[in-house]
């Protein structure tokens, strides 16, 4: 299956973004009826994981608590003073892996794809590589 990717910008400098729909369309798409879709996030301030998509209230705490158990600011060497946001993306992690089943993402009911933001706003990349069953 081809490689595929688009571009976001984010909003403000610790955000959680749900790109479930973009990654939805590029399923759709590409007619994949059976298999995995990767989300690979290709940035050291910036992940990606998997949550609940119903309440706004599950980032926002999620948000808080990130940033009180990682802060901004707390003696860190790196010269960039965007630590924080290495911290916390590694906490992330940078892609996800979704099954693909009779066409669609096998998502939980609740559940959506999130860009963690951590250091912006920027203009990020996000890389989609679909996998057919064999």
């Amino acid at each position: 299956m081809a490689f595929n990717n688009f571009k976001i910008k984010t909003t403000g400098q610790t955000v959680f973004m749900d790109i479930s729909s973009q990654v939805k369309r590029i399923v759709a798409d590409a007619g994949l009826r059976e298999g995995i879709c990767l989300v690979y996030i290709p940035h050291t301030t910036c992940g990606v994981t998997i949550n609940e998509a119903a309440d706004p209230d599950v980032q926002r705490d999620m948000l808080m608590e990130l940033n009180r158990i990682v802060p901004f600011q707390d003696g860190y060497a790196h010269a960039e003073g965007n630590s924080a946001a290495h911290i916390k993306t590694s906490m992330m992690g940078p892609s996800v892996s979704i099954p693909v089943h009779d066409g669609r993402l096998t998502l939980g009911t609740w559940q959506g794809i999130y860009l963690t933001e951590f250091d912006g706003p920027r203009n990020r990349s996000v890389f989609v590589q679909l996998i057919p069953s064999a």
